[in-house]
């Protein structure tokens, strides 16, 4: 049975989740995995979602197509999924990092990451704090591969130093998703 990664963004409203999840239903699709966000008003998601053998393309398209439509959405796409990216890393570290609003943490922090081959599986900021004392707040779950856990949180100190940030890392504990 093939898969797809569905992706759907726009302005929130209810019944997306509802809309997009019909429309694979009424395919016969079965939803496996999921995660969906709402920053500032704005909705994204994304979906995989298996299909029967024999399901169209073009179906897909259609109904995905009549749900973006409906719903005035700006986009909705989907994709085949192939086996490879069907096995990714599976994360087993967390970082944390805490400091000053400013341009450039994210930026700085994934930077540090690639340069040692660790690769991002989750990443979620906010802005916390008060208006006149802004904190940026960002966890960040990686899979660190090859990474040595040393040497990477040697880097992150310094960034952190840099970048007048606090950083953190730590083993995830189980994931109940």
């Amino acid at each position: 049975m093939p898969e797809y990664a569905v992706t759907a963004i726009g302005r929130d409203r209810p019944g997306i989740v509802a809309a997009i999840s019909r429309s694979l239903l009424e395919l016969d699709g079965n939803l496996e995995d999921s995660q969906m966000s709402i920053l500032r008003g704005h909705f994204a998601v994304m979906l995989i979602v298996r299909v029967p053998d024999g399901t169209a393309e073009e179906e897909l398209a259609r109904s995905l197509g009549a749900v973006r439509d409906e719903l005035d959405l700006e986009a909705v796409t989907f994709k085949a999924v192939d086996e490879l990216a069907a096995t990714g890393p599976r994360a087993s570290h967390v970082i944390t990092v805490y400091g000053a609003d400013h341009p450039g943490i994210v930026a700085a922090v994934s930077s540090v990451l690639a340069d040692n081959g660790a690769n991002i599986t989750d990443l979620e900021t906010r802005l916390a704090g008060t208006a006149e004392a802004p904190l940026y707040v960002m966890q960040i779950e990686v899979a660190l591969g090859d990474a040595g856990t040393a040497r990477l949180e040697e880097a992150l100190r310094q960034t952190g130093e840099e970048s007048q940030v606090e950083i953190s890392l730590r083993e995830l504990e189980a994931d109940p998703l």
